[in-house]
């Protein structure tokens, strides 16, 4: 990962990146009278926006920003910036690197931010020790409203991100149910969360039928694991509960995938993995909430003892469920965990998952979708905080016609309709909720089969900025 420094003065014989607003004066000490006069020439003629100088020991680099309609999408642009200017660097191996600029605090850290992002690999499985080399090292921030704990915040959170990116890109060969819950015990235990794992006979003691049925195809055993975070001064007695999907595999079951769908579900425990790091960091920056993440785990197979559509699976609560197509599993194991919070009586439960096609195809990869129920206020909050870290979210309606699609005719429910497929998947959640719920459909973005701005390619750790931030906020409005 980067290292990042604030410096109070540029340093002189490194290399050197100058960030300019549009219509900022470029006489700076660092750009002779030539260069200025063709960035000049280049900016007004051709509208170019990036300039790169051989300067043959060190490289100066000039870049300028076009302030957009919304703050927060002009923070885009300097993440954008990060992601470019890193690949620059990457390219000409540059280690280290300085930015100066009068931008602002939030500026430059957009900037610093889109460089630790898109200098995520993911290269455990590489044998080529060239291809094992990253150069870039190290960053210096020449700010002066930028602090120690600014610079904190951004390098635990990119630490969060990374471990979450780890854990999305493992195939299942590496990490299966046990080793998912393993992963998030070392999280817990590095955080300073308390953990407990449940294995197989005590998934079957609760009678947690939904997470016992889809693993009902696979020879390893499920797992559910519980992280709690309670620091002695949280502002809340009721706990902010995150709920997380951790299918580190998914066929479809007997419901089997066509061809190509089933190349990424890897990525289907990317809801469990989100929320688990976003409680790390929550715990390494000490926030004042009261946390609780509830992660069911299993593959889903197709196996002469799994699952079969038609079923009827008896919940955790008692409901029974009609399973109309098995690779609907996501909302089955889910369904579990949120019966399960309901002993927390929690101040909100918001959970993620990569559970519907739906989702994806209505908003590519642009965007979270989302449901609310009982939590209005709380969504506004987590909408802005999504345009804050540019990880949007789209609100989808919910309409109490919708319930009507998921009754079953021979049993409480079932899981799958015809139709309106992220909002019945929300409703078949829901269902299993008596408290304020937010449900985030991360289908289209927990994984990218290629390169764009400052996000890589593979797993994008979507979420987990948004978490944190959103337990920031949180703090700041609880009394």
């Amino acid at each position: 990962m980067i290292s990042i420094e604030k410096i109070l003065t540029a340093k002189q014989g490194i290399s050197t990146l100058l960030i300019f607003n549009e219509k900022d004066n470029i006489g700076n000490s660092l750009l002779n009278s030539e260069q200025q006069g063709y960035i000049m020439t280049q900016l007004k003629q051709n509208e170019r926006t990036f300039f790169t100088f051989n300067m043959f020991s060190y490289w100066i680099i000039v870049a300028f920003i076009k302030e957009k309609a919304t703050h927060y999408e002009t923070i885009e642009e300097f993440r954008k910036l990060g992601g470019k200017v890193l690949d620059f660097c990457d390219s000409e191996f540059i280690v280290d690197l300085q930015a100066v600029s009068s931008i602002g605090k939030e500026e430059m850290l957009g900037f610093a931010e889109g460089m630790m992002i898109n200098s995520y690999t993911f290269d455990n499985y590489k044998n080529d020790p060239k291809r094992l080399i990253h150069p870039f090292d190290h960053l210096y921030l020449c700010n002066n409203e930028i602090n120690t704990n600014d610079i904190e915040r951004l390098l635990t959170v990119a630490c969060a991100m990374e471990k979450c990116r780890d854990l999305v890109n493992e195939p299942v060969c590496a990490l299966n149910a046990e080793a998912l819950a393993a992963a998030f015990v070392d999280l817990s235990n590095e955080a300073g969360v308390s953990v407990e794992v449940l294995l197989k006979n005590e998934i079957e003691n609760k009678k947690m039928g939904g997470l016992l049925a889809v693993n009902k195809g696979s020879m390893d055993t499920p797992t559910f694991t519980i992280m709690q975070y309670k620091p002695e001064n949280a502002k809340n007695k009721q706990p902010l509960v995150l709920v997380g999907k951790g299918i580190v595999y998914d066929t479809g079951g007997l419901n089997l995938k066509p061809g190509d769908y089933m190349n990424d579900m890897k990525e289907d425990m990317a809801g469990a993995a989100m929320m688990a790091c976003a409680i790390y960091a929550i715990a390494r920056l000490n926030l004042p909430i009261y946390v609780v993440g509830l992660f069911p785990a299993t593959d889903n197979r197709p196996s002469g003892n799994a699952y079969a559509s038609g079923d009827i699976i008896n919940m955790y609560d008692g409901t029974n469920v009609e399973v109309g197509n098995t690779d609907a599993e996501g909302r089955i194991i889910l369904a579990d965990a949120l019966s399960y919070a309901k002993q927390f009586a929690p101040l909100l439960t918001i959970d993620a998952a990569t559970l519907t096609g739906s989702a994806s195809r209505t908003l590519g990869p642009f965007g979270i979708a989302a449901i609310e129920k009982d939590a209005a206020n709380f969504m506004n909050l987590i909408k802005d905080c999504g345009n804050d870290v540019y990880e949007r979210i789209a609100e989808f309606p919910f309409w109490s016609e919708y319930d009507e699609l998921i009754k079953s005719d021979i049993a409480d429910i079932k899981n799958v309709t015809e139709t309106a497929g992220m909002i019945t998947a929300g409703k078949f959640l829901a269902y299993f909720t008596n408290y304020p719920f937010i449900h985030l459909d991360i289908a289209g973005v927990a994984m990218s089969n290629k390169k764009t701005s400052y996000r890589g390619l593979g797993a994008t750790g979507y979420g987990v900025r948004l978490i944190v931030h959103f337990a920031e906020k949180l703090t700041h409005n609880l009394k």
